[in-house]
């Protein structure tokens, strides 16, 4: 997943003009044979120009992963391609997708009610390997995660965190595992 918010950390502030997917969900993820995830299919894609921060589209991506502004008014904005990241961020580490849920509840109000004490009852079992004190430690961490994931789905634009933000969140949770892992 750190491939990926590198990838779009890139198109959104390292291009010249702001390239924006409009598509991101898993099926628009490719790994090659080293494991590393690449972005995909820019079919829909939007580039902003140098003094656009948003615009207006009639095309609309995969319900489930689209920002409420997008699906809603139509408005396009880097910040849209950070939520469907946070919505893919959350299904990668609960291994639900996002239209699971019934009714009013969705994946991220799930998890943001299980957060921070009930990590081990929505987590997906299958990435918790470790017993005793080093449970709790793996727990700490996949909150971690999901907490940058929620970060990334907050229904404000003004509260959505950017991409740069998500990388360096995430590459200091990189570190902090690793760190950790050395000493257990």
């Amino acid at each position: 997943m750190i491939d990926v918010a590198c990838a779009l950390e890139y198109v959104h502030h390292g291009c010249f003009s702001p390239v924006i997917h409009c598509d991101l969900k898993p099926s628009n993820i490719l790994l090659d044979e080293d494991m590393v995830a690449h972005l995909s299919d820019f079919g829909i894609s939007k580039l902003l120009g140098e003094d656009q921060g948003d615009l207006y589209t009639k095309t609309l991506a995969r319900l489930g992963y689209i920002a409420p502004e997008y699906g809603l008014d139509g408005l396009v904005s880097i910040k849209c391609d950070v939520y469907s990241y946070g919505t893919m961020l959350l299904e990668t580490f609960i291994r639900r997708k996002p239209n699971d849920f019934e009714g009013d509840l969705s994946l991220k109000q799930w998890v943001g009610y299980s957060l921070p004490k009930a990590v081990m009852d929505i987590v997906d079992a299958n990435l918790v390997t470790a017993t005793g004190k080093g449970l709790q430690k793996e727990l700490d961490v996949v909150a971690s995660i999901l907490k940058v994931a929620l970060y990334c789905c907050a229904e404000s634009l003004a509260r959505r965190t950017n991409m740069k933000d998500v990388v360096a969140m995430l590459q200091k949770i990189k570190i902090q595992l690793l760190a950790r892992r050395t000493f257990l």
